[in-house]
This record gives structure tokens, sequence and C-alpha cells, in this order.
């Protein structure tokens, strides 16, 4: 087991020291994390760089010509950990909305399943008290909007928490995922219900983000719901070469 952690960045220099020490503290010998920089204009490439040598091997960074976008920064960092045969493969933000704390009980639950999804809408997941009324139900609508639309089981569809088997990276082919920002989380997780992949939603405390704020205003999220019709017409022939296996959900009280 070859566990990486892939983390997307653009200008996170305040954030990503402290997240990159939090995560080599969780006590995980074997943990890499690999940071992909877009090119900030607030130096967090070279700061990663410096972490990279403080750390000697266990943090890398990938470096990326302009502002290409979330997805494509994941796209390029899947691709690289699979390259350098990491398993299994963790994804998330450098802001702390993602607690590193949940990514050891991600880790274990891969043991069992393709793919485990950090969750605020399963029993026992939550979003942070600070979160406005607003932002609250534009979230949980557009989660409600895909799954209705595309029929997926999962019920944090846009979750950017998750924790994959190389295998299951390897089927879902990142070559074919074109979205970006929220939608290409419920592409990727589209994808991997169509394929019938093995899932567990973990449910996780998703705090607010320490720096910054959201960038789903709403004219984007207007656009996002177009873009979730266009997964299902780029997706929806996919069949899984077996019965297929369903989402499952674990609650707080059987949390590991």
């Amino acid at each position: 087991m070859h566990p990486l952690i892939v983390i997307p960045t653009y200008n996170e220099v305040h954030t990503l020291p402290p997240m990159a020490e939090a995560l080599l503290a969780l006590g995980l010998p074997d943990l890499t994390v690999l940071v992909v920089d877009d090119n900030s204009p607030d130096g967090t490439g070279a700061r990663a760089d410096e972490l990279a040598r403080q750390w000697d091997g266990r943090i890398q960074v990938l470096h990326r010509t302009g502002r290409r976008g979330l997805g494509r920064a994941y796209v390029d960092g899947f691709r690289w950990a699979l390259r350098h045969g990491a398993d299994p493969i963790v994804q998330m933000d450098a802001d702390f909305s993602h607690a590193p704390r949940h990514v050891p009980g991600l880790l274990e639950q891969s043991a069992a399943y393709d793919l485990v999804i950090g969750s605020r809408y399963v029993p026992g997941g939550a979003v942070d008290a600070r979160w406005g009324l607003g932002r609250q139900v534009l979230s949980a609508g557009g989660n409600r909007y895909a799954r209705a639309l595309l029929g997926l089981r999962t019920r944090d569809a846009t979750a950017g928490f998750k924790c994959w088997r190389g295998a299951a990276l390897e089927a879902v082919n990142v070559e074919r995922i074109v979205s970006d920002g929220h939608v290409f989380q419920i592409e990727m997780t589209y994808v991997a219900e169509r394929l019938g992949l093995s899932m567990l939603e973990m449910p996780i405390y998703f705090e607010d983000r320490r720096v910054g704020q959201s960038k789903m205003l709403l004219p984007i999220k207007l656009e996002a719901m177009w873009r979730v019709v266009q997964v299902r017409r780029r997706h929806g022939h996919i069949r899984a070469t077996g019965a297929g296996r369903p989402t499952a959900e674990m609650s707080a009280a059987t949390r590991v």
C-alpha cells in the first residue's frame, strides 16, 4: 500500500504548509502528498517546492502553466499518481474544508471499497454551522438536482473529498472526464456508479474554508445545471460489466 494525497492549489500559500504538516503528522509512514499547483501568483508553487525539500520526498510538486481549472488539476494529479504506482489515492482541498483527521478512515475503508466518499449528506455528516442558509440551500439543492437527473445513489454527488483505489481510477479512465469545478466531482461519481464500482459514503464534518470564499456564485451554479445534463448525455451509455454493486452508507455510529 502506497497511499498518496492529491491536493490542487491556486493561491494557497497560507494554508498549504499547515495542511501538509497536518497530513504528514497522521502517523502514516508511507503517505505521500502531491501538490498540483496552477502557477499561483501568490507563490504557492515556490512554497510547495520548499516543503518538498524539507520533507525529503514525502511531498511532491507538479507545476502546471496557467490556471487551467480544478478538474484538469485533478486529472493531471491522478495521471501522475497512477504512473508512480500510488494506491490508494485521496483527493482533497488545501483550505481545511476537508479535515486531515478524516484521512485515516478513508484509507482504512478503501481496503474494502473501490471508492470511499467523505460525505456531508449521510447520517453523521454535517456542514459548518457558519454556512448561511442560502449556501446550505444551494449545496443541498444542487446535490438533489444532480441525483435526480443522473439517477445517482450517492447522496453527496459534489463531494471533493474522496479515496480511490488505483484500479478504480483506471476503470473510470480520467481521459474521458471533461468537466471542471463541482461538475467534475459529479462526473467522476456518475461514471463510477455506471461502472458498478463498490462505493461507500463515510460521514464527515465539512468545515468552512479558513481563507477566501466560495467561488460558486449563482450564475456559475446555473451553468453547472446545464453541464450536468451534458454529463448524462456523455456517459449514460456506460454499463457495468457485472451486476453492479450498490452504494453503501456508513453512519457515525458504525465509523471505525
